[in-house]
């Protein structure tokens, strides 16, 4: 470097922004997972769970849970210098559906966050995925009181094709969240250039 003069820093990188929803049963831990890992404070849509509510709303495992996502969670994170993730926590209950289509449109992919002792109130969630081809990974919310079971044994009790990566975590620790959004987007990608080729041939 010549004396009185400085090196040109390179310029910004402009990252790339990938959108990934976060779907899954009434209390699952969406909310959780989304506010766990995001770099910015959470938007979250809750609002607290009313008698008149109870007979929709089955808190069966769940007991303490006393709020429920209306709308959406929405949060924000940075992989890498070039690629950020903008996570959308979708409503569990079969009543906010409709919020669906539009918070599924322009997304790379998503996570299904699982309750092994209410996997079936992730089905719906998989069919959604499946019917409208937006690649997905499962995620195992490893909860306290859970029994835990391998990835596999939960891929045979989803039906799931053996494509579909499944991923055991704890939807609390920010390290364990990202190892499942990594996994959503290398799966995503994955998925993308095969269908391309697949069109192309």
């Amino acid at each position: 470097m010549i004396l009185g003069r400085t090196e040109r820093g390179t310029p910004p990188v402009e990252p790339v922004t990938l959108k990934i929803l976060v779907a899954g049963g009434f209390g699952v831990g969406k909310t959780t997972l989304v506010g766990a890992v995001s770099e910015i404070k959470p938007l979250r849509t809750e609002e607290v769970l009313t008698e008149a509510g109870r007979p929709v709303d089955d808190t069966t495992g769940v007991e303490g849970k006393h709020t429920t996502t209306v709308a959406m969670d929405f949060g924000r994170i940075t992989l890498r210098e070039d690629l950020v993730l903008y996570l959308f926590g979708t409503p569990g209950q079969d009543r906010f559906w409709f919020l669906w289509d539009e918070l599924a449109s322009g997304a790379l992919g998503a996570v299904v966050l699982a309750d092994t002792r209410r996997l079936e109130d992730c089905f719906a969630a998989v069919d959604y995925f499946e019917r409208r081809s937006i690649p997905f990974v499962i995620g195992v919310n490893c909860f306290d009181t859970a029994a835990h079971y391998p990835a596999e044994t939960v891929r045979q009790a989803l039906d799931l094709d053996p494509d579909v990566p499944v991923v055991l975590c704890d939807a609390r620790r920010r390290e364990s969240v990202k190892d499942v959004l990594v996994a959503v987007v290398r799966h995503a990608m994955a998925y993308t250039v095969e269908h391309r080729h697949s069109v192309t041939t």
